[in-house]
């Protein structure tokens, strides 16, 4: 017998059903994106490798899918780098292209690349897959979407308050309860100083941005690996525990880092931040938490995430500042700051709190029932007008018996069936049967159009 086929772990198949679910989350976004004056733009699936190493850390770059190269990808390598399994320069050697690790970092590319083309400040969306070769779980996938919107060329926290108002008009018009979590790199930069480890700050932020994963206590013991004094680690555990509201945490922030001028830089631009998505009166909760880190190196202001108060899964929204990502592309001192739904967290949040709209499943509105040629074609010229009015309907293929094709009008979810018999054909009219209610009413053309509208 032959080995049943599957797909690559991390990964997953999505049916008609799951499809329409995720189109009702990608709508809903990209809706909210071109209301708020976002455009559009993709990039390739692939980059050249160089365009992502040393981007995201070396935590990152661990988690690149790499390409092998097309051909005799062995030629042109040392032998010896071979024998010896030097995996870095041998990585280097046999791939040119990886798949792309998020969508920032493309972005940053495609800004630098056409920066002749745009007017700045230049607001882009992007709704594209992503990869990343992490250890599949529960919420954490190694191939997911992501749904982007950034500004860059504007260094005005107005854009972190629109971006913030973004997050919850969106996750309010799809009916998520959430808390929004945000912190400032400059926060922990001045943290990192007052502890007398500016050097660590990168050591610093890539621990304690896996806090909510493993822990307090094995946060702490990664930081001592990496070289920071059990001292330093016992004077950051009370600023990672901070409670209260945020006027009591950015006090006591102020205080702890009254000597640090990046850290007092870092809790202006919070206050700032917090006092702009405030007045706007947000339908989610708003905290600042400063064990907030995002490891990724390229953050440099404000810093977002978003956790779903409703079920346990990782963060369903990420972004924040960062002012020297087109540096490295040969274009420094261009700010941008940017969020990124996770589409396929998202896609399972809904799905455990059933919040979808019942009737996104359906794939048409109206199934007309088919009792043979004469009856079909009257149907068909319904259908037409019907499609041209923007009204989803379809007819059943074959004159088969009426309680198959009324089974399948149930399993597929479809609202209402129109019948169309002798009688109807001979008057000239349609009997409408609403699925969910049974009631049944016959209508002419005109007022089946009216009736489904």
């Amino acid at each position: 017998m032959a080995q049943k086929p599957s797909i690559p772990k991390g990964t997953r198949d999505f049916s008609p059903v799951e499809m329409a679910r995720r189109n009702y989350i990608f709508d809903t976004i990209r809706e909210a994106f071109r209301l708020f004056g976002y455009k559009q733009i993709e990039t390739p699936a692939m980059e050249n490798l160089g365009t992502l190493m040393g981007k995201y850390g070396e935590e990152g770059d661990k988690l690149l899918f790499k390409i092998l190269n097309s051909g005799d990808f062995l030629k042109g390598v040392n032998p010896a780098d071979l024998e010896e399994k030097h995996l870095g320069r041998l990585t280097n050697q046999l791939c040119e292209k990886g798949l792309r690790y998020d969508l920032t970092v493309p972005f940053a590319r495609f800004v630098v690349q056409h920066r002749a083309d745009l007017q700045l400040p230049f607001k882009r969306f992007q709704i594209q897959p992503v990869w990343r070769a992490d250890r599949p779980q529960k919420g954490r996938y190694r191939e997911f979407y992501q749904c982007d919107a950034d500004v860059v060329g504007s260094d005005s926290l107005n854009n972190e308050v629109e971006l913030l108002s973004l997050i919850d008009f969106v996750m309010d018009r799809l009916g998520i309860r959430c808390v929004i979590k945000i912190n400032n790199r400059k926060i922990l930069a001045g943290i990192a100083e007052v502890l007398g480890a500016e050097d660590k700050i990168i050591d610093i932020t890539v621990a304690i941005d896996k806090i909510d994963k493993v822990g307090l206590d094995n946060v702490n013991k990664e930081l001592l690996e990496k070289g920071l004094s059990e001292e330093a680690i016992e004077r950051l555990r009370p600023i990672l525990t901070l409670s209260g509201s945020n006027e009591e945490k950015i006090a006591t922030l102020e205080t702890l880092l009254a000597t640090s001028a990046e850290g007092l830089k870092g809790i202006e631009e919070l206050k700032a931040v917090l006092a702009g998505i405030s007045a706007l009166d947000p339908k989610g909760e708003v905290e600042v938490d400063v064990s907030l880190a995002r490891g990724l190196n390229y953050y440099t202001g404000t810093i977002i995430e978003v956790k779903a108060k409703d079920v346990e899964i990782g963060s369903i929204t990420g972004g924040g500042r960062y002012d020297n990502l087109t540096g490295v592309f040969g274009m420094p001192g261009l700010s941008g700051v940017g969020i990124s739904f996770g589409a396929d967290r998202i896609y399972d949040v809904l799905n455990q709190l059933e919040l979808y709209p019942k009737e996104i499943s359906a794939a048409v509105k109206v199934l007309f029932i088919n009792f043979g040629s004469e009856e079909a074609s009257m149907a068909r010229r319904v259908i037409s007008r019907l499609r041209k009015e923007g009204i989803s309907a379809q007819l059943y293929p074959d004159a088969a018996k009426m309680k198959k094709q009324m089974n399948y009008a149930n399993s597929e979810g479809v609202r209402y069936v129109a019948i169309i018999g002798e009688d109807e054909l001979a008057k000239g009219t349609i009997t409408l049967k609403d699925m969910e209610s049974g009631e049944q009413i016959t209508v002419t053309e005109s007022e089946l159009i009216e009736k489904l509208k």
